[in-house]
């Protein structure tokens, strides 16, 4: 089985906990960035990522695809129609059994909705992380847990009824009791995959900063390992199995495309910081979409590094 991945490198906000690589897409305030529905302009990043879809290795047809980020469904209504029309028109649609893309609250509208389905995206993951707003205003997220709620109506209004939410734990200053309730939250929403990450003081994020600076202190391993076994017991308990270290589902819903990552399948990248493990050899993409859009626009390959492993190492990871 071989996957495609798509990063898309916009967000509203940069989350404190984040060190995937993204940019804010405005400096407006986030209530004015959010109420006049402002957009970046993505036309020279989508030039670059089609020039690199054109490019993709002859002979591969990714039976799983992955829109990323960032937050994808941050681009405006037109921008994002044309992203999904790129990845249609540069793979071959017969072959993919599993094509996600994941959304935000707050930046999912019913007609980025419909253009999903019409374009073939059989599955939606939602950036959930708690329902309560203590905890979402820690994170830096730029929803309520309203939004997320009415997120998941809006996807299975258009249809997309495949669903994965997102949860955190081990959140500073979080309760096993408010971790309770996001369960719950969660699975009275009833998706049919759930997962649910341990928080990570990544280094050089905005969350390590601040544990640096004496403002934060990172929950207890006891404490974490505490909520990590509420969040197994409670999803096992609603009918969701186990099948990796943050990730749950329904019967028949487990996600092919973290499957393919764990299992060590083959995959290509596409867009900035994105990674490929291809015939052999794992490469990287520039962290820059200035530089990105740079090199693919004048002909150049985007990759900033490559690397092959022998058997022994391979066998290792």
């Amino acid at each position: 089985m071989a996957g495609l991945y798509i990063h898309v490198p916009f967000c509203v906000r940069k989350c404190i906990y984040c060190d995937f690589y993204s940019v804010e897409s405005s400096t407006e305030p986030i209530a004015t960035r959010l109420s006049r529905a402002l957009a970046p302009d993505a036309r020279m990043f989508l030039d670059a990522l089609e020039a690199e879809v054109h490019g993709m290795p002859q002979g591969f047809a990714p039976e799983t695809v992955f829109i990323g980020g960032g937050t994808p469904t941050e681009l405006s209504d037109s921008d994002f129609e044309r992203l999904l029309g790129i990845i249609r028109r540069g793979t071959d649609a017969r072959c993919i059994a599993e094509w996600t893309c994941e959304s935000n609250p707050g930046t999912l509208t019913r007609e980025k909705a419909r253009m999903m389905m019409e374009h073939g995206v059989n599955r939606v993951s939602v950036g959930v992380q708690s329902f309560d707003e203590k905890n979402l205003e820690f994170l830096g997220r730029v929803h309520s847990g309203e939004d997320a709620r009415e997120a998941v109506d809006i996807l299975r209004d258009a249809g997309l009824t495949n669903l994965n939410l997102d949860l955190m734990f081990g959140i500073p200053g979080s309760s096993e009791e408010t971790l309770l309730r996001d369960l719950r939250g969660m699975i009275e929403l009833s998706p049919a995959h759930a997962s649910c990450y341990c928080l990570t003081f990544e280094s050089g994020t905005g969350l390590e900063d601040l544990r640096k600076q004496g403002y934060v202190q990172e929950m207890s391993g006891e404490d974490t390992r505490r909520q990590y076994q509420t969040v197994r017991k409670t999803l096992n308990d609603a009918g969701y199995s186990q099948y990796e270290i943050s990730n749950f589902s329904r019967p028949g819903f487990q996600c092919l495309h973290n499957r393919l990552y764990w299992g060590s399948g083959q995959y290509i990248g596409i867009g900035p910081s994105a990674a490929s493990n291809w015939r052999g050899a794992r490469y990287e993409n520039v962290k820059s979409i200035r530089k990105y859009c740079e090199r693919l626009l004048a002909g150049h390959s985007a990759r900033s590094l490559e690397e092959h492993l022998d058997s022994r190492a391979k066998a290792r990871e």
